[in-house]
């Protein structure tokens, strides 16, 4: 492969990858994963580890928790101790690594590392709950939501020291030009985009039928901000079949909604392989909501199925409009409906579809991240 060669300087640095937590596997996990590929050698830095959350991903590799990952703490409420976490990120020793990558949505790319040392932080986010007020549900303070000053004090901490820390970043990789946009807002920094990778040999057209059958696609965390409430609104309306992939928080409030409307069903959390023949057999996935980027979709893509998709967000950089799917312009039923009605009356060639995607391959990932951090750490010394 063309990423894996690299002089012998930048393979014989000591090396050490740092994530927020690992207690579920999303984009941001897959993106720590490849990065493994990278720097096999390198051990693993994070708050939190859910060994049975993340079942084999990350099975024999050396990594360090932070205090937080004890009984003190339950894993399951660990969003409820953001106000701790700057603090234990903090606390790692990373002395004695030339080269520090930080994969991070929120904590990680605060560690504090020797002067000479090199920090690379592939940011997905800057922190959601603390400068985007559509997240703070899910800030982890809720429970302070009935004493409004305390949570918009913590709020107001996670804010500032979310900024100071941003200068102790050498360099910053980010995942869309949407979130390049907020690093210069809120950072005043510079980001380079690397598209995250999708496993685009896994995704792919299903070779025994060109047909789909007769359902659209929904595969989301069950969150407020994933506007799956608008999804089935407008499907309740429409009377098309709509299968619901996932689970979370809004579990029971989202079943409840669609409890009378057996045109809806829900899958839960299903395999790669039955993901994979949800995607090749929809005949379109329905994406409502705003995201950094977006790998749902871009699996969709890959597998030869359209999106229809919010006209926002890292969406804008994945779905070509009338080639690999369809937008539109406001999050409610009816916007969603009407473009169901223009996708019904639209033309599709799945390979074309197949190709859009293949930009997004960890191949590509994987020689741009290395291409990056072999030039980096070269300049730096």
């Amino acid at each position: 492969m063309p990423w894996e060669a690299g002089c012998d300087k930048i393979r014989d640095m000591k090396i050490a990858l740092v994530h927020d937590y690992l207690t579920q596997l999303g984009g941001a996990e897959k993106v720590l994963k490849s990065l493994t590929k990278l720097y096999p050698e390198a051990p693993i830095y994070t708050l939190i580890y859910d060994k049975k959350a993340m079942g084999d991903e990350f099975l024999g590799r050396d990594i360090h928790v932070s205090f937080l990952n004890s009984r003190i703490f339950p894993k399951r409420f660990y969003r409820y101790f953001s106000w701790l976490m700057p603090l234990a990120t903090e606390q790692f020793d990373l002395s004695g690594y030339d080269l520090v990558i930080s994969s991070s949505a929120g904590y990680a790319k605060g560690v504090i590392i020797h002067p000479g040392t090199l920090h690379i932080c592939y940011l997905h986010s800057p922190v959601r709950y603390a400068w985007d007020p559509s997240f703070s549900k899910d800030g982890g303070f809720s429970i302070l939501k009935r004493i409004k000053i305390f949570s918009d004090i913590l709020i107001h901490y996670i804010r500032m020291w979310d900024r100071q820390v941003s200068s102790r970043v050498d360099f910053f990789i980010t995942n869309s030009n949407f979130i390049a946009q907020k690093i210069k807002k809120y950072y005043q920094r510079d980001a380079k985009v690397i598209y995250p990778p999708v496993d685009t040999d896994f995704f792919v057209l299903d070779g025994e039928s060109d047909g789909k059958e007769k359902y659209f696609l929904v595969v989301s965390r069950f969150l407020p901000y994933k506007k799956i409430d608008l999804i089935i609104e407008a499907f309740k309306k429409n009377g098309l079949n709509l299968k619901i992939v996932g689970y979370g928080p809004q579990k029971k409030y989202l079943k409840k909604m669609a409890r009378s409307s057996k045109n809806i069903s829900f899958e839960g959390g299903v395999s790669r392989e039955k993901l994979r023949t949800l995607y090749q057999n929809a005949r379109a996935l329905v994406f409502p909501q705003v995201e950094d980027f977006g790998i749902v979709a871009a699996e969709s893509i890959a597998c030869g199925t359209p999106v229809l998709a919010y006209k926002k967000g890292g969406a804008l950089e994945i779905v070509e409009d009338s080639v690999s799917g369809l937008f539109f312009d406001e999050q409610s039923s009816e916007s969603i409906n009407e473009c169901i009605e223009k996708f019904s009356q639209t033309k599709f060639d799945r390979e074309k579809i197949r190709k859009s995607a293949l930009k997004f391959s960890e191949e590509n990932f994987l020689k741009n991240i290395k291409n990056f951090v072999d030039k980096a750490y070269e300049n730096r010394n």
